[in-house]
């Protein structure tokens, strides 16, 4: 028998090696099929989110090269109540307004919805100095600092404080406690906001009936967050009581373009169907109020076609706040899913009859 040292050690090595081959084979990651599928799922849609925005971004630099081009005045376009499409982006009337707000043209919804208000707005005779004008909902969007920089008087309202610490606006700055926050120096010098902006907590489930008498109404994916579809509605059909007769309503929120099966209605957001667009267009109707006609197409163009997944680092509110800052450029959609729904924005206006 050996008694060589370094023979003996090789030998109970191997055979330690061999005893624990099965308690080492048990420690290895095995593949797991259900575990590698949800790993490919967020490559994929990863892959999408990288290969939509690429594209926008190529696009950017061709079709809307021509956008930095000052435009000396609006441009009629004749909007219906519309979705949001790729054609809008790249359409003139759009960059002027962006050129009003200092903000880059770029493909995401959360421009359209801007330019779409003002455009309906200016369409109608509205951007006159000397109306009044109220804005729900308004968060520190930059609608009311232009109009006031028009001459008109506008009233901004949001919902109470306590409210909207309650919901989470407060944390994500979509909600305006104080005129400095919905002031934009950018666009409107201090004293010009100070002389034609007020501030007011307004409750959009039930609005003052003191506040009347205004030339022309706005909000921006506001009323989706009213608790549900039926709220929302009912909040479209009572803006039109604070307008004077001829006055103007425009409003955008969110349109789930899948209207095969029920649509999402949670507690904080809900997503409007045609249909539901339908219904308030025949309230209004019968309330002997004018809606404008409803166009559902929502485009053809690779960017329509295009809808983002989440995650969504680059949310709404760090979108508008960017404007000015040269940031905007991180994220272009003008579709996403929400809660598993295509959904883009759709915008909504009417005129008061009487």
């Amino acid at each position: 028998m050996s008694t060589n040292p370094t023979r003996i050690a090789k030998k109970w090595a191997r055979s330690a090696a061999k005893g624990l081959k099965p308690v080492m084979q048990s420690l290895v990651p095995r593949p797991n099929p259900i575990s590698a599928t949800l790993g490919n799922l967020a490559l994929a849609q990863l892959s999408i989110k990288n290969l939509g925005y690429e594209l926008a971004r190529s696009l950017t630099q061709s079709s809307l090269a021509a956008s930095h081009e000052i435009l000396p005045a609006p441009i009629h376009a004749g909007l219906s109540s519309k979705a949001t499409t790729q054609a809008d982006i790249e359409n003139p009337w759009l960059w002027y307004w962006c050129q009003q707000l200092h903000a880059k043209v770029i493909y995401h919804r959360k421009i359209w919805e801007l330019a779409y208000v003002l455009q309906v707005l200016w369409e109608n005779g509205m951007l006159e100095p000397g109306r009044r004008a109220i804005g729900f909902g308004c968060g520190e969007e930059p609608i009311a600092s232009l109009l006031t920089a028009m001459g008109i008087d506008v009233t901004i309202t949001d919902q109470g404080i306590d409210a909207a610490e309650k919901s989470g606006w407060l944390a994500t700055s979509e909600h305006t406690s104080s005129l400095d926050l919905a002031h934009h120096p950018e666009i409107v010098d201090r004293q010009t906001f100070d002389r034609h902006a007020s501030l007011r907590s307004v409750d959009m489930n039930a609005i003052d009936p003191d506040l009347a008498d205004y030339d022309f109404c706005w909000s921006i994916c506001a009323y989706e967050h009213l608790g549900s579809i039926r709220n929302g509605q009912d909040f479209v059909v009572n803006s039109m009581k604070v307008l004077k007769p001829g006055g103007i309503a425009v409003h955008t929120t969110e349109f789930n373009l899948d209207d095969t099966r029920p649509t999402h209605e949670g507690v904080t957001t809900v997503l409007f169907q045609r249909k539901h667009f339908e219904q308030i267009a025949e309230r209004l109707r019968s309330a002997g109020d004018f809606p404008a006609a409803l166009d559902f197409d929502t485009g053809d163009g690779p960017i329509d076609t295009f809808v983002d997944l989440p995650p969504y680092s680059f949310e709404a509110h760090e979108y508008l706040r960017a404007l000015e800052l040269g940031k905007s450029e991180r994220v272009a959609h003008l579709k996403l899913a929400v809660s598993g729904y295509p959904s883009t924005c759709f915008g909504l206006w009417a005129r008061r009859g009487g």
